[in-house]
């Protein structure tokens, strides 16, 4: 099953329905112990926990609750627990007189040396930057201090994963029931997510809008069977590349030859590069001389003058599914009536200064709501670029992916993206699969092909076949990048 992100409001109904262990302290308790267990684990990879030092910064209300109550339960293992209270006046009473209890020490400063820290300064109520007296807490740790954040880093919005200055930056984040939002829309900052049963159920109203990630191994890559031809495994054309931009259309073609299309057909002015460079595209010069196709992938460096626009127009006039990129949207952007209320598959791949030509206005920190609403008016599928690519359909479900890494923000990734997803199209995977999937290999490949250095979209073109290998073997690496801190 895909991973679901929630909302604050669907976390806390969810915990209103939980009765009785909301009310009885229960999942505190269980919250608590899930914490402390996490920075166990983070101390245990050091040596053990006998003997070391944690502090704690704690907020008000429950986040700081969840966070005494861990560093008692630390205390009582032998670690030696220290904690700044931001408000003493607000400190969770019954989780401060369990910390002193266990014998934990409440200091005006957290000393040096620490092992780990534990953020218990706000939860998923939180609105904007840490306050002065907690940034400089934070400032001041050791840069080898593991730091473990209760729910969410403080300085995060739940919501919408908008980073604020100061915020926190965990190594571990540890919530409870459900990942939230910003788990995955601000992945850097939380590190490695632990999400801890503490009894939970789903919540009672559920947002209309989901979003959703896909894991590894629910990525289900067409493979050739017995019976497959290069028919059946997807003919996709791409229209892509001019005199002055070539390279786009080497790399959009040769994504699609590589990445499934059992063929590739292309038309435009570089047919002679492409072929060139992979002999098994079938080329042309026009699009009446294409041959059919299953679906088209159109614009990455093609142009935006009188011709590209009617070459756009005759293609979304088909009953085809169409991939609109690059100078495509720029068209779609000043004539939205090409693309809006289309009754074929459509799927439109910005980055976020093409997503605001088309909308009048940025992308701004609500990415989710943001994407989601130009699919849902438009009628077609939206993949928004990004380290967090988000792709919307128009019922309002969202996929998103955390690449990792930026390794892939490089000058033709993007004509790379276009023709991955254009292959899945072609044999018949909705917008919205072949979009994630399309960013899914297309990350891990960037992954591949950078190991720790700088790359070109050539090098992600030549790791996109062993990327898609892996997947289609079910032998990726692990998905969890922890950012370095």
């Amino acid at each position: 099953m895909p991973t679901r992100y929630l909302t604050a409001d669907e976390v806390r109904d969810a915990e209103r329905a939980s009765g009785d262990l909301l009310a009885s302290g229960t999942l505190m308790r269980r919250a608590a112990h899930g914490v402390a267990q996490a920075v166990a684990a983070e101390l245990n990879r050091a040596g053990g926990c006998y003997g070391r030092s944690v502090g704690v910064v704690v907020g008000a209300g429950d986040n700081g609750g969840d966070a005494l109550f861990a560093a008692a339960e630390l205390a009582r293992r032998g670690v030696a627990a220290h904690a700044v209270l931001l408000a003493p006046e607000k400190a969770h009473p019954a989780g401060l007189r369990a910390f002193r209890a266990a014998g934990g020490r409440v200091d005006d400063a957290l000393p040096g040396g620490l092992d780990a820290v534990i953020d218990g300064v706000v939860g998923i109520g939180g609105r904007g930057p840490l306050r002065p007296a907690a940034a400089t807490v934070f400032a001041g740790l050791d840069p080898e201090t593991v730091v473990v954040a209760v729910d969410l880093p403080s300085g995060i919005e739940a919501d919408t994963g908008e980073v604020h200055d100061p915020s926190v930056r965990a190594d571990v984040t540890v919530t409870f029931g459900f990942p939230r939002r910003a788990h995955l829309l601000a992945a850097p900052r939380c590190g490695r997510v632990v999400v801890v049963d503490i009894g939970v159920g789903d919540p009672l109203q559920p947002d209309a809008r989901q979003l959703i990630s896909y894991s590894d191994a629910e990525i289900d890559w067409p493979v050739p069977g017995p019976a497959d031809d290069k028919y059946t495994q997807g003919v996709v054309g791409v229209i892509a590349g001019s005199h002055r931009y070539p390279g786009a259309a080497i790399l959009a073609a040769g994504a699609a030859v590589t990445a499934t299309s059992g063929m590739t057909r292309y038309v435009g002015s570089a047919h002679a590069e492409v072929v060139s460079h992979f002999p098994e595209v079938v080329a042309a010069p026009d699009l009446a001389d294409a041959g059919r196709v299953q679906a088209w992938v159109v614009g990455p460096g093609m142009g935006t003058d009188a011709a590209a626009t009617a070459l756009l127009r005759t293609v979304l006039d088909s009953d085809l599914p169409v991939l609109v990129d690059a100078d495509a949207l720029t068209i779609v952007s000043n004539e939205p009536g090409l693309v809006a209320g289309r009754a074929a598959p459509t799927l439109l791949t910005p980055h976020a200064g093409e997503f605001a030509r088309l909308t009048g206005a940025e992308v701004g920190a609500d990415r989710v709501s943001a994407v989601a609403d130009l699919a849902a008016r438009w009628g077609v599928t939206v993949l928004l670029k990004g380290r967090i690519t988000l792709v919307a359909d128009p019922s309002g479900r969202v996929v998103g992916n955390d690449a990792g890494s930026s390794w892939a923000a490089t000058a033709g990734a993007g004509d790379v993206l276009a023709g991955i997803a254009g292959s899945l199209l072609a044999v018949g995977r909705s917008p919205q699969e072949a979009g994630a999937w399309a960013a899914r290999v297309h990350a891990h490949a960037a992954l591949l092909a950078s190991r720790g250095a700088p790359i070109g979209a050539s090098a992600l073109l030549a790791a996109l076949r062993p990327a898609i290998r892996e997947f289609a073997t079910g032998r990726t690496a692990t998905e969890t990048h922890t950012p370095p801190r």
